[in-house]
């Protein structure tokens, strides 16, 4: 049995210096010379499609101030412009946070949805999380390799209209948390990203026609009491290759582990 303990809650000034102590560390990374990273480019590209896909901004959940939905659209069209037409060339890194920057009021951002120790809250730059969750299911579906991801220790809410598997994304929070693919292929690729009035919308393109296919399933799901009497949920997320003569091979891309914050047993009504 897979145990998680129960979270430990800690104060808001230990919060503050731990965060800020790690937003430090990364940016010393960013300037290490370690890495190859990945940049905008406006150039001609191949219309070659990989794969694309699109989630909804305005979403019904229980208890949530719909402005906060609205403010999370302005945050992810101010997010969005750093990254659209991003090209990850051979041996390149790309960064979600990197190129985004610090989400701030003095930009334009506005307080969003957050998570903080499992309580449901606003911030600024509140909801960026869903492109996160965009991308690591776009980044999925091709042989790019993701070399960092997060996803939240709590499931917030249950899976009503969900389109994808229970954790197929990547939670973000500046800057520490990020989501880092790296292309070890041999082609290039290019990332496109745009809103229209109901969804966010992601494509995935390549130089050249891949010749294999990629899809992604979940593995292994199971929801388990722990012993301090809440309740988690586990599953695989794994991806599988299909290569011209059919032939399959998978990719464990995640594990996930998550204190639920709903009930798991419904009342049956019939």
């Amino acid at each position: 049995m897979t145990t998680i303990s129960k979270p430990i809650k800690r104060n808001k000034i230990r919060r503050l210096l731990g965060k800020e102590f790690y937003i430090l560390k990364r940016q010393l990374e960013w300037v290490s010379g370690a890495k190859k990273w990945a940049k905008k480019d406006h150039g001609d590209f191949n219309r070659n499609v990989v794969f694309e896909h699109k989630s909804t901004i305005l979403r019904k959940l229980k208890d949530v101030d719909v402005m906060l939905q609205h403010n999370k659209r302005t945050n992810l069209e101010l997010a969005i412009k750093h990254l659209d037409q991003m090209v990850i060339r051979q041996g390149e890194t790309f960064s979600i946070w990197r190129n985004v920057g610090r989400p701030t009021k003095k930009k334009g951002y506005k307080e969003g949805l957050v998570l903080q120790q499992g309580q449901l809250a606003s911030g600024v730059g509140g909801g960026l999380c869903q492109l996160g969750n965009l991308l690591f299911w776009m980044f999925g579906h091709s042989p790019l390799t993701v070399t960092e991801r997060y996803r939240h220790g709590f499931d917030v809410f249950p899976d009503v209209n969900r389109t994808v598997p229970f954790g197929a994304g990547a939670t973000l929070s500046y800057n520490y948390i990020d989501l880092q693919i790296l292309n070890e292929t041999v082609d290039d690729f290019k990332l496109e990203l745009w809103l229209d009035d109901e969804f966010l919308h992601g494509r995935l393109l390549c130089e050249t026609p891949l010749e294999n296919s990629f899809r992604v399933e979940e593995r292994n799901h199971q929801i388990k009491q722990q012993f301090w009497g809440g309740y988690t949920r586990h599953n695989e997320i794994v991806q599988i290759k299909t290569d011209p003569d059919g032939n399959e091979t998978e990719r464990l891309l995640v594990q996930n582990h998550a204190i639920m914050m709903y009930s798991p047993l419904l009342e049956d009504k019939s």
